[in-house]
């Protein structure tokens, strides 16, 4: 950024000429060429939520609202030999929202409505065909599907890692990666106290637990554009002890002897083929996988599919997934996201684990922006209602629109979300249950981000 070099001189020539100094041209010089190694850059953040909660309380009110401020500054330098090195820190609040507009915020930096965190912090290498990247950083979902920082939120989750990227061979991407630790992002503050199993759904950005335990994660992804228009991707985790190291970090929360493990290893094979040609109107992908993390547990298989096309401004999509029965599901190890091609804004819990969903989806350019509608139906299978196995049906519906303004500098987004289950158990206090056909769940959305 050209302003904050500028101004970093001039407290430097003003500072000299206070002291009674002078500032020589070769000294200038030399902060100018220091300074043209790096760039700073940063992005502030408005975000408002509100839910009524099966209309149990009005939307807008105190009681049903989030909302959060945010902001996060980057620098990164670049020197000599491919060497480079980049920082994010991140502040998060609530401007004194909670005290009558809000009730509590939508993600935390430190557990507290108001704190901060260092969110990257790396050093890194590139040659010609090759990236080495360690510490904290961000992970794309398209290269690591289990394993991503996801953007739903007031920003976005990181992780630490030691990350290697190869573009030797034509068309292909080579990515290895070891991740050691993850922050969590999640609605809500959470104390940070465990690690991703554990998480209560909230966020904590300033604590990077063990993902599993020192024995990390590593991944293997494969990216392949040979044909135009054809991008291949195959990704392999590896996580030993992945079980054993979760109920121990248990045990010790709790302060119990560690329970006796069985030293299996935890495997995910995932792959995704798509298809997308600019000459061509219709776009198609599939994708599918197995999660197996041993211990006696029952592994889960998935697979989706997709198809879609554009018109002109307008676009359809539709989608479909389906998730065995298996111990796990599909999941984000430092969020709470799917991989699934049918993940909408709320409907993960309904379709990780042992469902079958359908997505229908229309986009339209207008009015400087672009409007999306979208339709999920899940059939949550064999579910314990009440004493009774059967299935539950859980539709959503997203309503969203999202422009940029200001030299689109910055990005506005207003979101409307329905949700409809048709069957609830309630546990009352006596521990009876109960089934219930619940009101459906209404939320809206908004958020603004200023990139800078």
């Amino acid at each position: 950024m050209k302003l904050t070099q500028i101004s970093l001189l001039a407290a430097l020539a003003i500072s000299g000429a206070v002291a009674g100094g002078n500032v020589e041209k070769v000294e200038v010089a030399v902060v100018e060429e220091v300074l043209s190694n790096w760039d700073f850059s940063g992005q502030a953040a408005l975000y408002y939520q509100t839910m009524d909660k099966n209309g149990a309380v009005d939307l807008f009110s105190q009681e049903s609202a989030r909302a959060n401020a945010g902001l996060q500054l980057n620098a990164v330098g670049k020197f000599d030999y491919g060497l480079s090195v980049g920082a994010q820190v991140t502040g998060l609040g609530t401007l004194g929202l909670q005290n009558s507009v809000v009730s509590n915020i939508m993600q935390s930096a430190d557990g507290n409505l108001n704190g901060g965190a260092v969110t990257k912090l790396y050093m890194a290498w590139s040659g010609e065909a090759n990236t080495i990247k360690i510490g904290r950083q961000e992970l794309p979902k398209s290269l690591s599907p289990f394993a991503w920082s996801e953007g739903w939120n007031v920003f976005k989750n990181t992780y630490e890692a030691a990350l290697y990227v190869n573009t030797m061979i034509p068309s292909t991407v080579l990515v290895g990666a070891w991740v050691n630790g993850a922050n969590q992002n999640g609605v809500g503050a959470w104390d940070g106290n465990g690690n991703w199993l554990m998480n209560n759904g909230g966020s904590n950005f300033n604590e990077f637990n063990d993902v599993n335990g020192d024995d990390g994660i590593f991944m293997l992804t494969a990216q392949n554009k040979s044909i135009n228009g054809l991008t291949i991707t195959a990704s392999a985790y590896y996580g030993a002890n992945l079980l054993d190291n979760m109920n121990n970090k248990d045990a010790d929360l709790n302060g119990l002897p560690y329970p006796v493990g069985t030293g299996d290893a935890t495997t995910i094979f995932w792959g995704d083929v798509a298809y997308a040609n600019a000459d061509f109107p219709v776009t198609f992908a599939a994708q599918g996988g197995q999660v197996d993390v041993g211990n006696g547990t029952n592994s889960t298989t998935a697979f989706g599919a997709k198809i879609g096309g554009h018109f002109g401004a307008f676009g359809l999509l539709a989608a479909y997934s389906s998730v065995d029965d298996g111990t796990t599901g599909v999941f984000n190890v430092g969020g709470v996201k799917t991989p699934l091609y049918t993940q909408m804004i709320l409907n993960q819990g309904a379709i990780a684990s042992n469902a079958d969903t359908i997505l229908i989806k229309a986009t339209a350019k207008a009015l400087g922006g672009k409007f999306i509608a979208q339709y999920g139906m899940t059939t949550e299978n064999d579910r314990d209602l009440a004493g009774t196995i059967g299935s539950i049906d859980y539709n959503e519906f997203n309503f969203i629109y999202k422009t940029k303004v200001w030299d689109d500098s910055i990005t506005l987004l207003a979101a409307y979300i329905n949700q409809d289950l048709s069957d609830k158990v309630i546990v009352d206090d006596n521990g009876d249950s109960t089934l219930t056909s619940p009101s459906a769940n209404n939320v809206i959305r908004f958020w603004a981000r200023y990139n800078f």
